[in-house]
């Protein structure tokens, strides 16, 4: 997979088409950023940086000068790979919040239709592409899995939908009029990747075959396009049953999340 990690690089972490209108993707020197347009809950982040001990320091402070200066909130997607090999303390020093590591995987994509191929769901679950009517059960199945308030998440994701079609499809699983699992894949134009996301299911769905199908389904949809290699950001939970699917684990991958400080005085 090593040839796959430096066409991912390429093609995906370099590159400069915003993830959806209005959206504003720049290589600044060293660094490969993008800015949302105002309001947007998500989609400031650097996706990639080729710094060296020299440069690093000047690049970090300018991230942070140029986000600051907007009021938002950033994330600095880290790679086992980049360099210099301390960025990431760098990062905590500058006041960066690291979150939770995740695996990169990669795979072809016809690969994981053949090893998923066999893959059954229970007779009561049905498969099918998300309406504007599922929106509401995808932010509650999201809560149900992990807490919290997933409604801007979702809302995001439906924008996207509505602005973009072609580049996002999102699959849903339902049992007995509940959307007992979701995820969603990006289609990368003008690149071999597609990249897959999402794949919650409730705990007394789980185990039953509805995650892999849904990868089933999503990978068919990326080989009936043309798309070469699937990318998965995968946790520990996920990696396995990827893995047995044909995804190889090629590094790690962190956030590093800058948020504006508060002001203690308002």
């Amino acid at each position: 997979m090593g040839a796959a990690l430096a066409l991912f690089d390429r093609e995906i972490r370099q590159s400069l088409v915003p993830p959806q209108p209005d959206f504003v993707v720049e290589r600044v020197g060293a660094v490969v950023r993008c800015t949302a347009p105002e309001g947007r809950s998500w989609g400031c982040f650097v996706e990639w940086s080729d710094l060296d001990e020299e440069t690093v320091e000047a690049a970090i402070a300018e991230q942070v000068a140029h986000f600051g200066a907007l009021g938002a909130t950033f994330e600095w997607k880290t790679y086992g790979y980049d360099q210099p090999a301390d960025l990431t303390q760098r990062l905590r020093r500058a006041g960066f919040v690291a979150e939770d590591e995740e695996t990169l995987v990669l795979g072809q994509v016809d690969d994981v239709v053949a090893r998923a191929a066999d893959v059954v769901v229970p007779p009561t679950v049905v498969l099918r592409h998300a309406t504007d009517a599922d929106w509401d059960g995808i932010a509650a199945l999201n809560t149900a899995v992990w807490g919290g308030d997933h409604r801007r998440l979702v809302d995001d994701i439906a924008h996207e939908v509505a602005v973009q079609p072609d580049q996002i499809s999102v699959h849903v699983a339902e049992a007995d009029d509940q959307i007992v699992s979701a995820a969603w894949v990006r289609f990368h134009d003008g690149t071999s990747f597609a990249s897959l996301w999402g794949g919650s299911t409730v705990e007394q769905w789980r185990r039953r075959g509805i995650y892999r199908a849904l990868v089933r389904r999503r990978a068919a949809e990326a080989e009936q396009r043309g798309f070469r290699y699937l990318q998965v950001d995968t946790s520990p939970d996920s990696r396995p049953i990827l893995e047995r699917l044909g995804l190889h684990a090629v590094t790690s991958t962190t956030p590093y999340v800058w948020s504006p400080p508060t002001d203690a005085s308002r």
